[in-house]
């Protein structure tokens, strides 16, 4: 019995048990059953599990329509009825792309739920710095707390929203990843391995970059000090690492204590590799990129500033900033100032800049609304949300703010730029750049340093930074004489995989239909998806877009893909069709095929297919519609293969 063992008993118990089962056989998205006396089906309690989208009845069958995981609950379902079935598991997909597109894309997908909250709590939290700079109320009042804890909590706890957005992301069970950041925050934890309060057990890698000193073990194991609120990085590897445990354990515990079980030994497992392993490489990283910028500044200040402003963004992003943490406090403790890692003061500002450019170039309403907040919060030192929510996912601006800050920060090298008390944030640091004898000249370096680098990393942003066009119809048939051509005006789409419109061209040649218009109730409620159809005026099915071929049904009537962009399409042609067992189809394209936007995938004989009484109306669904941000009709009347059917904004 697999993973719907469960549910698929609790199907066959009430649609009658198996002795009231003539028959199953199964589509795309449900099970048909051929039932003796469908009285005995409980539609209510059906439609009411989990699993279940909902029951339909048609054409002498009793449909419990499922969804994508349909081919799953049948393999567990026939066992029950007395049928051997064979199972057809498949590997999972390879995310498609370059490396470092598909960390882009992670990335942005789990920062993407919590980019509004982020733009909003770096406000107050700047908003709360400037009214006590302006003297409007002290640090040591009440609402100076209470004001600190809205803006700063999200940021401190970071590690709890991204284990939750985290794991949905890689498909682990999100409490499981709630779980795994609270533990990575939790207090006796980071005290027991930060603690320097008392003698350290002993020291790894004495004598070395690599130098740590041991206050606990995990049963004689060193557990090597990093704090991990506020970090990003770690959580997201550990999540990730878990979510392979998890579906390692699922396939070899029993289903009678899978339940429980399974996240126990995801956890045991995946926690101590996050704070034995990945905490200490990211540790060992931050070291070495410490030790280099500090053997640069030997030869050359100005190089060295160039490259801590250069990388800094990227460094935090990984969590190997923190190599630099110690050099600073140490500098400012015992020289009084510290000039090696101050050269990011420059990233900070450069942020800024290239969005405030973007406020002012872009069209996309959606990106404007989050530019201005993100500028405003980048300007009092907190650039997450500008960073995590436009400049990385649209991969440009985050080259041209990198850019940027290397200039500025080689500027403050070699000008001997530096920070003379810790404390402050964005702006609000320029009172520690005052020299200790009143003297301006560093301070006048550090506003200079901040006017050139804004100045390139804005007219750079608004010189280099196009939105690309929508590119409707490539590769596809063209519009005949009459058909509908595109007359939506030309919007403007970022580079980005959370603010990009895709489009999803029509399949077919015939009449687009608003989804909810069909026949059939299971696709017109949008409940496998969100999406259009298309009533064919011709018995040919064309690829929508680039990609392959997932799904392509024994009986041809229906077609899944999964586009470069990570789209999963079903196209159904027709309503019921199944039961023509493959009767006026024929595939050009076998499963597993890579296939071309325009590519003929089906040809049908529509005659055949109405003339047996057959509705040919054919959804075009989204099937992981709830990964997108919304998914719109886009066509009305007359299409050709090759007009826009759908928007996705992704």
């Amino acid at each position: 019995m697999g993973k719907y063992g469960e549910l698929a008993k609790e199907i066959v118990k009430n649609v009658g048990g198996k002795e009231n089962v003539s028959s199953l056989t199964h589509c795309i998205t449900r099970l048909r059953f051929k039932l003796k006396d469908e009285g005995k089906a409980k539609d209510d309690v059906i439609k009411n599990m989990d699993g279940v989208v909902t029951v339909m009845k048609s054409g002498g069958q009793y449909q419990v329509v499922i969804g994508n995981h349909v081919p799953e609950v049948y393999a567990d379902v026939m066992p029950l009825l007395g049928i051997d079935e064979g199972g057809n598991d498949q590997d999972e997909e390879a995310p498609k792309g370059s490396l470092f597109n598909r960390a882009i894309d992670a990335i942005s997908g789990i920062f993407q739920p919590i980019l509004g909250i982020m733009a909003a709590c770096g406000m107050v939290k700047g908003l709360n710095a400037l009214f006590v700079a302006i003297g409007l109320y002290t640090d040591a009042g009440g609402g100076y707390l209470l004001l600190n804890a809205i803006g700063d909590g999200l940021f401190h706890f970071m590690p709890l929203f991204l284990g939750y957005t985290a794991a949905k992301k890689f498909q682990l069970k999100p409490m499981i990843g709630l779980v795994i950041g609270a533990i990575m925050c939790y207090p006796t934890v980071q005290n027991s391995a930060l603690s320097q309060s008392g003698d350290a057990l002993y020291t790894l890698f004495a004598g070395t970059m690599f130098e740590s000193a041991v206050y606990t073990e995990f049963f004689r194991i060193p557990m090597i000090a990093m704090d991990y609120t506020g970090t990003v990085i770690p959580v997201i590897f550990v999540v990730y690492f878990a979510s392979k445990c998890e579906k390692f354990f699922s396939k070899y515990i029993p289903d009678l204590v899978k339940f429980f079980f399974v996240p126990m030994l995801t956890l045991l497992v995946a926690i101590p590799a996050g704070f034995l392993l990945i905490g200490p490489l990211a540790s060992f990283g931050s070291a070495v990129v410490a030790k280099g910028v500090m053997t640069v500044r030997s030869v050359s200040p100005m190089l060295a500033g160039a490259i801590v402003g250069l990388t800094w963004q990227i460094l935090v992003i990984f969590g190997l900033h923190w190599g630099f943490i110690p050099v600073y406090i140490n500098n400012i403790l015992t020289n009084g100032y510290d000039n090696v890692m101050m050269p990011f003061f420059a990233c900070t500002f450069a942020t800024s800049a290239v969005v405030l450019a973007i406020f002012f170039k872009t069209k996309n309403k959606q990106l404007k609304e989050m530019a201005l907040p993100n500028f405003i919060s980048g300007i009092f030192g907190v650039t997450e949300p500008a960073i995590y929510g436009i400049l990385l996912p649209l991969k440009k601006p985050f080259i041209i703010s990198c850019i940027a800050g290397g200039i500025g920060g080689g500027f403050y090298g070699a000008f001997n730029f530096r920070k003379f008390m810790m404390g402050g944030m964005g702006i609000f640091e320029f009172p520690a750049m005052i020299e200790p004898d009143g003297g301006m000249g560093n301070l006048i370096v550090a506003v200079s340093g901040v006017a050139i680098t804004m100045v390139i990393a804005f007219v750079a942003t608004m010189i280099l930074y196009k939105e690309k066009e929508v590119e409707t119809g490539k590769g596809l048939p063209e519009s005949g004489k009459g058909g509908r051509e595109e007359k939506e005006e030309k919007g403007t789409v970022q580079d980005s995989s959370m603010l990009k419109k895709l489009e999803i061209a029509s399949p077919i040649k015939g009449k687009a239909m608003k989804l909810a218009s069909i026949k059939d109730d299971a696709f017109a409620s949008g409940v496998l998806g969100k999406g259009a159809a298309v009533l064919p005026e011709e018995g040919k099915v064309f690829a929508p877009a680039d990609g392959e071929v997932t799904a392509l049904f024994p009986t041809l009537h229906a077609i899944g893909m999964k586009t470069e962009e990570d789209v999963e399409i079903l196209i159904h042609i027709g309503l019921d069709t199944v039961q023509l067992n493959g009767e006026g189809f024929e595939a050009m394209v076998q499963c597993g095929d890579k296939v071309k936007k325009g590519q003929l995938l089906i040809a049908f004989d529509k005659e055949l297919i109405e003339g047996k009484g057959y509705c040919l109306e054919t959804p075009v669904i989204i099937t992981n519609s709830d990964d997108f941000l919304d998914v719109v009709e886009t066509a009305e009347g007359e299409v050709e293969p090759g007009n826009s059917l759908v928007k996705i904004l992704k």
